[in-house]
């Protein structure tokens, strides 16, 4: 496929998530699975007519206080007299030793296709099928689990790609859930326990939630999202709506990650690595608590409790 004609097909069996189309720069998701030795990103889009620079970093982790490591940081620039690439790694929140590539072959306004190759001790970069860098890991590849994309860049596509997707034991591809998922809860929630929810939002989302359930099949508290006034809320068992101060997080054809970390008093909710507060809940209700029910418009990818 050319540079800048239409996005080939992906045969199925290649694909270890679904791809992301058009994300919005600053773009930070979970990298299912991690990365390990024979895994491949893509990256199509084209380079802005004023971009000064762009990064793809391979982190471990997504928090925003204290900042993650980052095992592998991709820095192309354009701002210089000849355009090159920075290649490092932020470690305890210092970065190490950078590495100089020239002979860049991205250019203002034009089209390109990056393919990062990941092999058991370095990794290897690709532009519009040629090689450019390879670049030996500092950190160990298996700590990365999220991909974040920065600067001037305009994405077209992320896919994320198995040179051997049928290895024996492989269990990277995610299975899909049909909804409303339902997943027990024989003990109820105790203080420590975390609820993982992972999943890629449709295109034309209506809303999504997320509810807890008790013996009599009452519902003390439900997560809701609304894509129609792209809001958040809590809904009691009383139907009393608390809306969550935050940044509507979820777009279509994005993956999201819903985090319940239950505690003494409630429950704390994160989406996407961050931090949204907590609502409150007695323990004794926590307890009780005997089923979480998933419905709405999304892909499920990973409930885990």
């Amino acid at each position: 496929m050319a540079p800048g004609g239409a996005l080939d097909p992906i045969p199925d069996s290649f694909i270890l998530q679904p791809p992301i189309f058009h994300p919005v720069i600053p773009y930070v998701t979970t990298i299912f699975g991690g990365l390990y030795a024979g895994k491949m990103v893509m990256l199509q889009g084209v380079v802005p007519l004023h971009a000064r620079r762009f990064q793809v970093d391979f982190q471990c982790g997504c928090s925003l206080s204290p900042r993650p490591d980052i095992a592998i940081h991709f820095n192309p620039r354009f701002h210089t007299t000849t355009p090159h690439a920075i290649c490092n790694s932020l470690h305890s929140g210092q970065w190490q030793a950078e590495v100089r590539w020239p002979g860049l072959d991205l250019r203002r306004g034009a089209s390109f296709i990056i393919l990062f190759l990941f092999e058991n001790e370095e990794m290897k970069v690709s532009i519009n099928g040629k090689h450019f860098l390879h670049f030996h890991y500092r950190l160990p590849l298996c700590r990365v689990n999220t991909l974040g994309i920065y600067g001037d860049i305009l994405v077209k596509a992320v896919g994320f790609l198995n040179i051997n997707p049928f290895a024996e034991g492989s269990k990277e591809y995610p299975a899909g859930h049909e909804l409303p998922c339902s997943r027990a809860l024989s003990r109820g929630l105790w203080p420590g326990q975390v609820i993982i929810v992972r999943g890629l939002v449709t295109q034309e989302p209506k809303d999504f939630t997320l509810s807890l359930r008790d013996e009599a099949a009452r519902v003390p508290v439900t997560l809701r999202a609304s894509f129609a006034d792209q809001t958040l809320a809590w809904i009691s068992h009383w139907g009393r709506k608390k809306l969550i101060p935050a940044p509507f997080l979820f777009y279509p054809q994005r993956f999201f990650e819903v985090l319940l970390l239950c505690q003494e008093g409630g429950l704390k909710l994160a989406l996407n690595g961050q931090g949204l507060g907590a609502t409150s809940l007695d323990q004794q209700v926590l307890e009780q608590l005997r089923e979480l029910r998933i419905s709405g418009s999304v892909q499920l990818y990973c409930v885990h409790i």
